[in-house]
Order: structure tokens, then sequence, then C-alpha cells
């Protein structure tokens, strides 16, 4: 194992420096990057909309037309270009939503003017033939149709189904201000057969009225007093000069092929994503420090170069983001922290083997050589386990979830990557050039060499406290129910600082009061010039949902900033809803088939329960405390999840060892007592070296970041005690034999012998 060839080491330092080639760009402003070589590599890591600012929509295209997707997107697509955004993010997912983020687009409201807009305009002639009042009271004449005004209240038409001009016939459009009236009108211009026909009507219906219908509403109809000629005019309407913009430029980008509804919109404020690069900055850089510290103290030198693979890692990460244009989210910034803490239990489990080997008898190139070779397996397993959770929420996650799971997924990866390689590779370097007589020491230890704290005499004690305390916490989820967020229950959250002085919290309650919007939160921060107001959902559809963002704005906006507008749907609600929950199950499914594959069902089982014991445990924590369960919750679950079975796993492994090593020599108590004692240290070490990089999370992320990192602290507490106290009297509570194991195995080794 310790052995290297020439191209593997290359290969191994070739992807480092790769690596930093592909990080280096961001150490440099966009002027400084024009000045370097043209052969380095001038990509930088993208930034999600949380930590760059930006607005970001949801749209549902019309359920009958979910085939016209795909050109809806090319349309939304030219729209935003003839806003001045080349680099939109339109992507389609499924069931024919479409999210769309704009990074530096700070005015959602705008973006929904839009792009929501189907744009559909005609000019169409008003019948006079029959009064208007009669044909609604009745039936249209045969190729009429009333269609009314954008006014309030509407005022109806009797119009022409035939237009005499359509999306087709403009080619150009702009904005501007009428210099007789000094009105916002929209100045157009027409294809050759729009304006020869736009002409002969004109001519031909001097006296009367054409109407000019967009979206199936009437802006305005002007009366033809003389005969238009020529392929160019004027738009006026019940519109401002914004509106006027607006509508010029879906014009010119033309109209969707079916209508869409805004769904979901969340807006971050640029002072609130630089905050957030800063804050994430901190927390990955001192938990990284503190991880680092720790692991030198901790195991000496092999802690230096446990850190010198744990900074590549991170690099790597970084990389592989950067290659792949992938944006950097606040949630994938806590995927990288979490994964510092993480990383670092693949070289506990390899240096701890070390130890216990050399504690054996073994040489230290033997002891270090068998280190890595007996760990292999349970490293995998245990790193496979939080990869199938990972995965589950990169497919079924949205928003901070997704951003989680992916740099949780690719640090999965790099870890794997750094410990079997870079740092085998550097070990190796080390072994050949000091030739060690004894592996180094360390100033820290935290457990000692042989525990043998009897844990099985106390699983009575322990299953029953587990058994009551799920039980309890069920029955407080039925009775008390959980605190969800918007995200999961739709409605509005806005984040509102004061433009001067701190906010007054009575005038804000009277002025939404007087909104009818229903039950309004508000609750201050630290900072008594800023406030987070909360609206639950109004219970009437998509549009109801979008009004209460727009009353609130209209109300506070020439008082506050708005630093964070959320306004999440019914529709995204439950889909979100959904999809957290099946992630759960999906997870927890895969991780039952994997175990069951590679261990025998007794210990499939057993990781399971515990794994099941902890969520409940969790949940239960929700419930007590009220704390809002939202995406970010979802998130830390299903991190827990990994966590748990990780730790399990690695007990488990060391189980399965001792069984085919004793045999029936040993009780099952006795071996299960041993195995959980030999893996303690482990258990311990990695524990503290997650709680080091949680701690900085803690401190420096924002509300949502501080809930997700406290849960997972929290979590890492009850998956140490499930592994040790739950997970293990379970396999003896099913029944499991040393022959199980062993049988098992011998199956295994004759199905190889034959070839099988």
């Amino acid at each position: 194992m310790l052995y290297f060839s020439r191209w593997k080491t290359v290969l191994i330092w070739a992807v480092v420096l790769a690596a930093v080639v592909l990080v280096l760009p961001n150490l440099f402003t966009q002027d400084q990057l024009v000045k370097l070589p043209d052969w380095l590599p001038k990509k930088q890591l993208a930034l999600g909309l949380d930590l760059e600012g930006g607005s970001r929509i949801g749209l549902q295209v019309d359920k009958d037309h979910l085939p016209d997707t795909e050109a809806t997107m090319g349309v939304l697509t030219r729209r935003l270009s003839e806003l001045g955004y080349t680099n939109p993010n339109v992507e389609g997912q499924r069931n024919g939503r479409i999210l769309v983020e704009v990074p530096g687009l700070y005015d959602s409201q705008l973006l929904k003017d839009i792009l929501s807009l189907t744009g559909e305009l005609s000019f169409q002639m008003v019948d006079s033939s029959v009064p208007v009042q009669q044909a609604v009271d009745g039936t249209p004449p045969e190729g009429d149709e009333i269609v009314y005004s954008f006014d309030d209240p509407p005022v109806p038409y009797l119009v022409k189904t035939e237009p005499l001009v359509s999306n087709k016939n403009f080619v150009d459009a702009q904005a501007g201000i009428d210099t007789a009236s000094q009105e916002p009108v929209v100045t157009f211009r027409l294809d050759s057969i729009g304006a020869d026909r736009f002409s002969k009507a004109t001519k031909a219906n001097v006296g009367q009225s054409f109407a000019i219908v967009l979206d199936n509403q009437v802006l305005s109809a002007p009366l033809i007093s003389e005969a238009i000629p020529g392929n160019t005019g004027q738009i006026t309407g019940n519109f401002d000069l914004s509106g006027a913009s607006n509508l010029a430029l879906v014009m010119r980008a033309g109209a969707l092929p079916t209508d869409v509804t805004v769904i979901e919109e969340r807006t971050i404020g640029t002072d609130l994503g630089a905050a957030a690069v800063t804050s994430g900055k901190i927390a990955a850089l001192i938990g990284a420090a503190l991880v680092i510290l720790f692991m030198l103290l901790t195991y000496g030198f092999l802690g230096v170069i446990a850190s010198v693979a744990l900074v590549v890692n991170v690099l790597l990460i970084l990389a592989v983001l950067t290659l792949f244009g992938a944006p950097l989210t606040l949630a994938g910034v806590a995927g990288i922290v979490l994964t510092i803490g993480m990383a670092v239990d693949s070289n506990v489990l390899i240096y701890e083997r070390i130890r216990e080997d050399r504690r054996a008898g073994f040489s230290v190139i033997q002891a270090i050589d068998s280190g890595f070779s007996r760990a292999l397996a349970t490293i995998v397993d245990a790193n496979v386990t939080t990869l199938i959770a990972a995965l589950v929420l990169f497919i079924l996650g949205s928003g901070p979830v997704h951003g989680f799971a992916l740099t949780v997924t690719i640090g999965i990866v790099t870890t794997l990557f750094t410990t079997f390689t870079l740092t085998r590779w550097l070990i190796s370097m080390w072994v050949q050039r000091s030739k060690p007589k004894e592996v180094p020491g360390a100033p820290l230890k935290l457990v000692p060499n042989d525990t043998r704290i009897p844990f099985m005499k106390l699983r009575g004690l322990t299953l029953g406290f587990s058994a009551l305390s799920s039980i309890a916490a069920i029955v407080l989820f039925a009775i008390v129910g959980m605190n969800f967020g918007i995200d999961f229950k739709g409605g509005t959250m806005v984040e509102i600082q004061s433009r001067q002085g701190p906010i007054d919290l009575d005038d804000v309650y009277s002025r939404l009061d007087d909104l009818n919007i229903g039950e309004v939160k508000i609750e201050p921060f630290k900072s008594d010039d800023r406030a987070l107001i909360t609206v639950g959902s109004q219970g009437e559809g998509e549009n109801a949902e979008q009004t209460v963002g727009v009353k609130i704005r209209g109300e506070l906006q020439d008082d506050y900033d708005f630093r964070r507008v959320d306004v999440i749907g019914p529709s995204v609600s439950s889909g979100l809803s959904q999809a957290g929950a099946l992630a759960v199950v999906l997870s927890l499914v895969a991780i039952l088939a994997y175990v069951w594959f590679r261990f025998e069902w007794h210990f499939a089982l057993g990781a399971i329960l515990a794994t099941i014991h902890d969520v409940v445990l969790i949940v239960g924590m929700f419930v007590i405390f009220q704390m809002e369960f939202n995406l970010w919750s979802i998130a830390a679950l299903l991190a827990i999840v990994g966590y748990s079975l990780n730790d399990t796993v690695v007990i488990y492994d060391r189980v399965r060892e001792n069984l085919r090593r004793h045999g029936n020599a040993m009780s099952l108590s006795a071996i299960l007592d041993a195995s959980i004692n030999q893996t303690l240290s482990r258990t311990i070490l990695t524990s503290l070296a997650t709680f080091l990089a949680l701690i900085m999370l803690y401190i420096y992320g924002g509300e949502d970041v501080r809930s997700f990192a406290l849960t997972i602290a929290v979590g890492i507490v009850v998956a140490t005690y499930s592994s040790i106290f739950v997970a293990g009297p379970l396999l003896m509570l099913f029944g499991l034999k040393g022959r199980d194991v062993i049988d098992d195995s011998a199956a295994a080794t004759t199905s190889e012998q034959n070839g099988v």
C-alpha cells in the first residue's frame, strides 16, 4: 500500500496542480485577470444569489401547454437579454416549471412584470354597429368578441376577432414621452405586411376606433381621425414610463407561446449577499484553522500531513465548482465547512488503526501499511452511506438543499481521493526518507489506549430510554405539530432595514394591519434597524401570495430598504414538502439496501433503526422548541442521516471483523463491547473535529445557517449516542451469531474461488 510508481506520483500532483490553477483566478480582480498570461484560465467561481445578490422567480407554464416549455424559455432569455442581462440562469424543471435567476437585479417586481407578461399584442377594430352593453348582455355578433380594459372598474369593448396587426408584425418598439401630451408612449415600427394592412384599415375606417389589446385586455381605443400611412406609430395607454418600457421590451423580444404564473419569488439585496460572503469566508477559514490545530494536537506530525490533505481537499472542491460553472451558495459554504469537519474522519480511522496495530506489536512500516489497508473497506462503507444521502438531496432538493448536497457530494469524492492518494503518498515519502522507528506522538490524548467500558451492561437502560424518547417525540409531533416555515406552508417573508434610526415596530404593525393581508409576525434583529416580516399563506392561489409582496413593498418602500424578499406560492410549498419527505424516505431505503448488501440483515436493520431513532429525536427537538422547519432543516436532517450511518457503519465494520476473528470463542456482548471501545477514540475525535467546524458556522452564519449548524451539532450528539447505545444492543436483540458472519464470509470466499 505504500509503494507508488512514478506515473501515479505524477498523476497525483498533476491533479493537485490543476486544482491550484483552476482556483487561482479567484484571487484576482477582473482587471488583474486581463494582465495574466493567456494560457492561464480566467474563469472564476460563480456565486449563487444568496452570496452575490439578485432576484429569482419560479414560473409555472400552463398545464395544457407543457410541450411549449422550451419555447417559453427561449422568449424569457431574449427578454432578459433586452433588459441588459446576457448571462441569466433560465432553467427548466419538472412539470413545466421554469426557474429564472438574475444576479445583480434587485427589483424582482420588474422581473415579474417582464417575464410573467404573455405579451400578445394586437390592433383590433372596434365594432360600433351594435351597442356594447347589448353584446355583453346577449351574444356578440359573429366575428366579434368582448374584451375588457385595464381600468378599474374594467370597461367592455366589442371588437373584431381578426386583428389588423399582431406580434409577428412588430419589428421594433421603444418607450418614450409624447412631446405634446407629456404622457408615456411606445413608438413602434411595423414590417411591410403589417404597415400595408394598417394603412388600408385606417384609410377605410376614418371616424372609427381601433383597440390596442394586450393579453386580452384593452390598453386604449384611439379614434382614427385620418389614414395612417407608413410603418411607424405610437401606443398610449394606462401605463407609466416603466410600464411603457416593459411593454416595448416585450414587443421586441416576442410573446410567450403560453401563459405563465409566478409561483415563487426570492430577492437578496447586494449588501446582504456581501455580508454572507464575508461571514462564509470567516466561518470556513476559522473552522479549517481550528480543525487543523486539533489534528496537530492529537496526531503530531501525522496531523500535519492530514492538514495538508485537508487544504488540498478544499481546493479540489472549489476547483470542481469552478470547472463546471456550478454556483457556490451559502448552503454550499455550509457544506464545505461540514466537509472540513468530516474530512478528517478518514484520516482519524487510518491513524487510529496505525496506532492500534503498533501497540499490537507491528513494526512502524507494517502498522502504517496495515492501517491503510484495513481501514479501506470501513472508509468506503462509511462514505458511501453519506454519499447516498447527499445524492438523494441533490436529485430531489432545490434552493439551499441543492447547494448543500452539491458541495457535500463533491467533498466526499475529493476526500476519498486525498485520503488514499495524497495522504498515503505523503506518508510513504516520509517513511522512505525518515525511516521512523516509532509512530509520531502527540501532545493531546483524549481517549486512553485500552478502554474497557461495559457498554452492553447498560443496554436495557439505554434501549428503554431511546424507545420512550422516540415515542414521546412522535406523540408531541402528533399533538403539537411542527413550526413549518414558508418553504413548506407558503407565504411571504421580507427583511427590511430602516434608512434612518431604529425601526418603529408598532408603526410597521399598524401599517401592515391596514393592508388586510392576514396575520403578520415581525421579528426584530440584534441590530435595531432591521426586522423580519412574515405573513402566512393567503390560501387563495398563486396570485394572492404575489399580491402580498406587492402590498408590503408599496406600503414600506419610502422608509425602508428591502434586504430580502421571499414569496412562496402553494404549489411550490406543496412540492417542497413532498420532495423533502421523499428525500428522507428514499435515502433511508437506499442506505438500507446498501448496508444489507455489504453486511448481514441484522446490521442493515440495526443501522436503519438507529438512524430513524436519530431523525425522530431531532424532529422532537424542533417540536419542543418550536424551531422553524424549512429547507435548511431538511438538509440538516439528511446530513445527520449520513453522519449517523457513517458512525454506525464504522462500529459495525469492527464488529464484523471481530466476529470473523474470534468466531464463537467470545460472546456477542463481549465482542460488541470490544468493538465499541476499539473505535471509541475515532468516534470522539471525529465528533469533536466536526463540532469545531460547526461552531464557526453557528457564530458567523445568518439565522438559517445558525439553525442548520445547531441542528447538526445536536444530531452529532444523538448519532454518537445511538451508534454506541442503540445500534450495538440492537444486534443482540436481533440474535446475531458469530456463525452468521463466518458462514457469510466463507460463502463469499468459496464463490470467489469458484469464479462466481
